[in-house]
């Protein structure tokens, strides 16, 4: 939350969200033979903010035709108040139940996988935790599982690091900002910034 050189002014968690597994293989798929068509290592990790501008724009393109659906949460770090925004755990904890809270409506018994952070005892909570405030007592549940796992062995992660980044990049203020989001705007739930830019 410190205002350190190079920091961003606003915290973007994302979800990605496959109805269908079939679609989700074929989109890992995809990712897969992209690395050979751009003849790149087997086991490249796509990352928005070390790939260049063409690369950033390939991948999304190509894995645009897929139906997924994204939603995030964009917070405005300048507008937060109160203690409990500067401690790394609550904090996360917070910002991805805002962003499940948002998602709720479209999850059915889902298996939620989570870029790998923090160690296992932190993991361990917020798995508990996002399950304890999203599924309703008495009805079916909307999670059905969370697991963590490291985006570079795990393409769909990668997929979620992209569209992120693309939605992170809109708030940047640089000159063609809103390129990347454009590209997948057709993928997208929606988008909740908090508190409220003014």
């Amino acid at each position: 939350m410190k205002k350190r050189p190079g920091s961003s002014e606003f915290f973007v968690v994302t979800a990605v969200i496959f109805e269908d597994n079939e679609e989700a293989e074929e989109c890992d798929e995809k990712i897969v033979t992209l690395r050979k068509e751009l003849h790149l290592p087997e086991h490249f990790e796509f990352k928005f903010n070390k790939c260049k501008s063409e690369l950033r724009e390939r991948f999304l393109i190509a894995t645009s035709s897929f139906a997924y659906f994204y939603s995030a949460i964009v917070i405005n770090k300048a507008g937060l108040w109160g203690k409990g925004f500067q401690y790394k755990e609550p904090f996360y904890k917070y910002t991805t139940k805002l962003m499940f809270v948002n998602c709720k409506p479209h999850l059915r018994g889902a298996k939620v996988i989570i870029d790998g952070c923090g160690d296992r005892e932190f993991r361990n909570q917020l798995a508990k935790y996002l399950k304890k405030q999203i599924n309703d007592k008495g009805s079916p549940s909307i999670i059905r599982k969370v697991t963590m796992e490291g985006s570079h062995s795990n393409n769909l992660l990668q997929l979620a690091d992209m569209v992120c980044g693309a939605i992170a990049r809109c708030y940047s203020g640089k000159k063609g900002a809103d390129l990347y989001r454009r590209i997948i705007n057709h993928r997208e739930l929606g988008v909740q910034v908090c508190p409220a830019l003014k």
